[in-house]
């Protein structure tokens, strides 16, 4: 009896994951796809001006660029990867890996804002005569295409994948937004340690993202609990539904994004009560929690201490 309710906690998860991704699949992509040819060719265009202007600021963000261009095409990847049906081998099916392309992004983006740090460092000790103009321009018609890539992700369904690719574009949009600075400053001023002054001020903010980013990916991949969510107060509404005793071995984890697990053993009165005991149980963590794959092994007091399981009741309904 307790397996066959456990499996109906399975059953029920599935069917809405199905229902999800199937509503999204038809639009999710297409922004990216989108995405990516846009910063693939105005990379080569901004490195090539840069070299020709010998801005760092525009070969910074021509190099944050290309990284983007690798990052938009592992979005992609776990898009599709996404979209595979679960299997006997991966019963979960490819869902998380979003979240390993989301840390992986992060990564290079850490090695992007190294590599930019240290030219920048470079470019002070030894200055370099920066072409303002041509500079204010390529990075003027960055803002517009960085801009419309931005728009492009924001419309696609906001998972940590399409939120780190997402951060490299911010990224781009940021360094063009600099970049025009620094040309102008140069143009009018000829103050040529601005270029490399203000990649450091971007690298900065970069850097802040990237490590919320990586945070956030590493307790998804840790089996972390959702950080939005508190497990006692979790447990304890499951213990106040009444007919329960208590609640132990609670477990709440991220399969995906939008998508969280929860397991947990329920000590209760009666099981002959349990069908309905459970129904309330999902309907709650729904509800409330905006859980929907749950997996709830019932157990009577006895039978609890019997296999030599601590009942720890996480804040049992009052007697």
């Amino acid at each position: 009896m307790s397996s066959l309710h456990a499996h109906h906690g399975h059953g029920h998860h599935h069917e809405a994951h199905d229902h999800d991704h199937g509503h999204e699949a038809p639009r999710e992509g297409r922004g990216l796809w989108m995405s990516l040819a846009m910063t693939a060719a105005f990379a080569v265009i901004e490195a090539g001006t840069g070299l020709m202007a010998h801005s760092l600021a525009l070969l910074s963000d021509a190099g944050h660029m290309l990284s983007d261009t690798l990052a938009l095409a592992l979005s992609l990847f776990a898009v599709w990867m996404g979209r595979r049906p679960p299997s006997a081998r991966h019963s979960y099916g490819f869902a998380r890996t979003e979240i390993i392309v989301a840390f992986v992004n992060g990564l290079v983006l850490l090695a992007v804002v190294t590599a930019i740090v240290i030219a920048a460092v470079r470019r002070l000790q030894h200055p370099e005569a920066v072409a303002g103009g041509a500079v204010m321009a390529v990075a003027a018609l960055g803002i517009l295409m960085n801009g419309g890539v931005v728009y492009a992700l924001s419309r696609e369904r906001h998972t940590l994948n399409t939120r780190s690719a997402i951060l490299h574009v911010l990224g781009d949009l940021l360094g063009s937004a600099a970049a025009l600075v620094a040309g102008a400053v140069v143009y009018f001023t000829g103050w040529d340690p601005i270029d490399p002054i203000l990649s450091l001020v971007i690298s900065g903010l970069i850097l802040y993202s990237t490590v919320q980013l990586l945070r956030e990916t590493l307790n998804v991949l840790m089996e972390g609990v959702p950080s939005h969510l508190d497990l006692r107060a979790v447990g304890r509404a499951l213990a106040e539904v009444p007919g329960t005793i208590s609640v132990h071995d609670l477990h709440i984890w991220t399969l995906s994004s939008g998508t969280m697990a929860l397991s947990a053993h329920v000590v209760v009165d009666d099981l002959d009560h349990w069908r309905g005991l459970l129904a309330v149980m999902q309907d709650l963590l729904r509800e409330r929690f905006d859980i929907d794959h749950v997996t709830l092994q019932p157990e009577v007091l006895d039978v609890a201490l019997t296999h030599g399981r601590p009942v720890i009741p996480i804040h049992p309904r009052s007697s």
